[in-house]
């Protein structure tokens, strides 16, 4: 079922319950009032019929047959009106058919309410006990033009019920086909747009904020997808770039030492020149391999806890086989109020790739080969400083610096891919922790790694 039928059909339902609703109160409420005003209507003429009795003195007179008939023209159909005496005995009768009894029960019971009213079939009774006379007073009858009405405000209430639904239905599916043809027209705008032209934009159509709105967020989708697509092609014509340079490379010298009759020495010089590239290459094919891997962690629920300091010393360690000049400085900011302060939720090995990343970095682009590493304890988290003191990065530079490929101009005169700081990226997106760059006072680049605390993991 569509949207367009389905809005019609459910709008066209609700005024279905509210007709239905209305038109049965409306006759419910009709049905009260009629058969409420015949029970007064039979009351008054019981009364009536009462007083011309009592008035008589000689029951013989030929007065009674004048009054009876004048009081039995504006009785109702089938009216019948009867008086009884103390002792249930009939006094008088309009009409003189009517044979109505009354017993011992029926008398006390009438006599304790003063008025009792029934109703069988749509006839209805009024029994009347007046207290000056001690009569008993019986009206009784049948509404039928009272009924009649009512019964023609049934078919009128039926007719216009089913009337209003016809139109109802008619005018909701022309509302709603006039209320979804904007949501048509966006849908048809999308439709036409695929990753050949994620340049188009959709058109707002300012009638409508709600239409508005998801032109907006769709526009703003295709921003972000083409965002997306332009660092994936770009990457790929990055990646591209490095893997040829040193295929390129051994290629040529392969070549070279072929065509040519070479010493042994120069075959070595050759074959170490390769041994070189082939490592450079093994390297990128790795960090490509890591960035496409951490690209597709996500956080794990059942990660230990970790000390950040340990996991900082045990880098510290590695670090100093690869470089026995660098030097080291770790120290507190914050001095922790326990061993709790230390702690994070995060993979071992993965966060040790981090904090190794950050000292080489640290360490290939310094003046002195000296890095400060600060620790700084906060309520929810911990921050990590690595300082060193070297040529900072522009404004550009830094906004650009956790991208893929990308290197500054500081990097010109040392070997890598621009992959190092992509990765840590990565892996502290999936740990909840941020990494940033700040160009301090003297000469000093500052990388902070933020993590949460270990009982923060499960409330971001």
């Amino acid at each position: 079922m569509n949207l367009k039928l389905r809005f019609a059909l459910l709008l066209t339902f609700f005024v279905a319950i509210v007709l239905i609703i209305t038109s049965t109160a409306i006759f419910i409420l009709d049905s009260g009032y009629r058969r409420e005003d015949f029970f007064e209507r039979l009351k008054k003429d019981g009364l009536e019929f009462h007083d011309i009795v009592a008035e008589i003195k000689a029951p013989g007179e030929a007065a009674i047959v004048m009054l009876k008939k004048a009081l039995h023209s504006n009785t109702s159909y089938d009216e019948k009106l009867v008086i009884y005496d103390s002792t249930g005995a009939v006094l008088n009768k309009l009409p003189d058919t009517v044979h109505e009894l009354m017993d011992n029960g029926m008398m006390k019971n009438i006599k304790n309410l003063k008025e009792w009213r029934q109703e069988n079939e749509n006839v209805q009774k009024v029994w009347l006990y007046i207290p000056e006379t001690h009569y008993y007073v019986l009206s009784s009858g049948y509404d039928l033009p009272g009924l009649s009405k009512l019964n023609n405000l049934k078919i009128i209430l039926a007719s216009v019920c089913i009337g209003a639904l016809l139109l109802t239905s008619v005018f909701s599916f022309a509302y709603v086909g006039e209320a979804v043809k904007p949501l048509t027209m966006l849908s048809n705008q999308m439709a036409f747009i695929s990753e050949q032209n994620l340049t188009e934009r959709v058109s707002e159509d300012g009638r409508y904020e709600e239409i508005n709105e998801i032109a907006r967020n769709f526009n703003e989708m295709l921003e972000r997808l083409h965002k997306a697509f332009a660092v994936q092609k770009n990457f790929v014509q990055q990646a591209s770039h490095e893997l040829r340079t040193p295929l390129a490379s051994m290629l040529a010298q392969t070549e070279l030492a072929l065509r040519k009759n070479l010493g042994e020495e120069e075959y070595r010089e050759v074959l170490h020149s390769l041994k070189e590239d082939e490592q450079r290459l093994i390297e990128l094919t790795n960090s490509l391999l890591l960035l496409s891997q951490y690209g597709q962690l996500n956080f794990q629920s059942d990660w230990p806890w970790l000390r950040i300091d340990e996991l900082l010393y045990e880098s510290i360690s590695n670090i100093k086989k690869i470089y026995p000049d660098i030097a080291v400085t770790v120290f507190f900011v914050k001095q922790p109020e326990s061993d709790q302060d230390c702690l994070i939720a995060g993979n071992d090995s993965l966060l040790k790739s981090v904090f190794t990343n950050l000292l080489k970095n640290a360490y290939n682009y310094s003046f002195d080969k000296k890095i400060n590493i600060g620790i700084d304890m906060h309520q929810r988290h911990v921050e990590v400083h690595f300082d060193n003191r070297g040529v900072q990065l522009s404004h550009e530079e830094a906004e650009k610096i956790m991208g893929p490929f990308f290197r500054g101009e500081n990097a010109a005169m040392t070997k890598g891919f621009g992959l190092g700081l992509s990765i840590v990226q990565r892996i502290l997106t999936v740990h909840h922790g941020t990494i940033t760059y700040t160009a301090l006072y003297d000469d000093t680049n500052r990388f902070t790694v933020r993590l949460p605390k270990a009982e923060d993991h499960y409330i971001i």
